[in-house]
């Protein structure tokens, strides 16, 4: 598969399919009860599609295997977006609801843990909250989905492992303000040893990532699939693709989040030429390991490619003097397909049709 096959596979049929599963699950968030989580239901998949799109690239890998691929990463992915809205939104503080929420991406993944009931913390004047079967619809739909994959008996342990950071990344950050440093410090150095060339802030942007889980999703639709390329691959993806995925995204949002006065990673470099400096070594290990991945597919490498291009061609970019800077400094120079991806992504974000979510009920 080379890059322009890639693309017209992605925009001709992945990206048209996303948008499928993404209408089902609107219809099916538009019927939960609950006024509160009905509306982050229909704000995360309005304002998140991106998140869905971008993780089904890997369809356009094994185009034989998208109706698979396709409807397990928009729902997984979809948790995901909900959770964070949850969490993001939230009055609450407590780490045991936000604990219990996430066991929902761990039921998604596994083919033996039993379904909770991951509203068990929450409640509304004194009951729990009611999604009418919404997050549990969607575990099920991934646990069919993992299934149906010829080599997921390989991956799974891995996507578990990763899955498991992905939650305590979610606890730890949605905690009170003035207590979720202390957590994400302590648990970096339960962490540490194994990723010595890490900032502390740099592990906890990997762990947020779900492109690796992807990855792996992929890997597995091979009968083939062998534990030798889980750990090439997992090698890979953690920390360095993950990193720095969540890295530009938290990039390009520095200004809002300072506003907003949200948790953002990049802040905690001590000044820009270190933001410089560590976003571009991170991006060019991201290359380099991608690029060892090649002969297993070379999607991986057009991932890390499309993830610079699209980030970097963001229109928050140019509003942002520090991120502009930034910006200029990782695409130049750049191989040729970072700037095919950067020109495509401008290109498509003026084409998109945005799902629009009717007023809530």
């Amino acid at each position: 598969m080379n890059t322009w096959t890639f693309l017209y596979r992605t925009y001709r049929y992945v990206l048209p399919e996303v948008h499928q599963q993404l209408n089902y699950w609107h219809e099916n968030a538009l019927a939960i009860p609950d006024s509160e989580l009905r509306q982050q239901a229909l704000a995360s998949i309005r304002d998140k599609t991106f998140h869905c799109e971008g993780g089904c690239v890997y369809a356009a890998a094994d185009f034989a295997a998208r109706h698979i691929l396709i409807p397990l990463v928009v729902a997984f992915q979809t948790i995901s977006d909900y959770l964070d809205n949850l969490c993001d939104r939230s009055s609450s503080f407590d780490p045991e609801d936000f604990r219990s929420l996430h066991e929902s991406m761990l039921d998604a993944v596994s083919l033996t843990r039993p379904v909770h009931d991951y509203y068990r913390v929450r409640r509304l004047n004194g009951e729990p909250s009611e999604d009418g079967g919404y997050l549990e619809k969607l575990v099920r739909t991934c646990r069919e989905h993992v299934k149906m994959l010829p080599g997921y008996p390989i991956v799974e342990e891995q996507v578990l492992i990763w899955v498991g950071l992905y939650c305590d990344l979610q606890v730890h950050k949605h905690v009170s303000p003035d207590e979720r440093e202390a957590l994400l410090l302590n648990w970096w150095k339960q962490h540490e040893v194994k990723y010595p060339e890490l900032f502390w802030n740099e592990f906890a942007a990997a762990t947020g990532s779900t492109l690796g889980v992807f990855s792996l999703f992929l890997a597995a639709c091979q009968p083939s699939c062998s534990e030798q390329q889980v750990k090439q691959t997992a090698g890979a993806y953690f920390p360095w693709i993950s990193a720095i995925h969540i890295l530009l995204d938290y990039l390009i949002d520095l200004e809002e989040d300072a506003i907003g006065g949200d948790l953002n990673f990049i802040s905690y470099y001590s000044d820009p030429q270190e933001i410089v400096s560590r976003l571009k070594w991170i991006a060019n290990r991201a290359r380099r390991e991608a690029e060892q991945l090649v002969p297993l597919s070379p999607v991986h490498l057009m991932a890390v490619d499309g993830l610079l291009g699209f980030y970097l061609s963001d229109g928050k970019v140019k509003r942002q003097p520090l991120v502009s800077k930034v910006s200029k400094t990782l695409l130049q120079p750049s191989p040729w397909r970072i700037w095919l991806f950067y020109l495509y992504s401008k290109w498509y974000r003026g084409d998109k049709v945005q799902i629009q979510a009717p007023p809530n009920r």
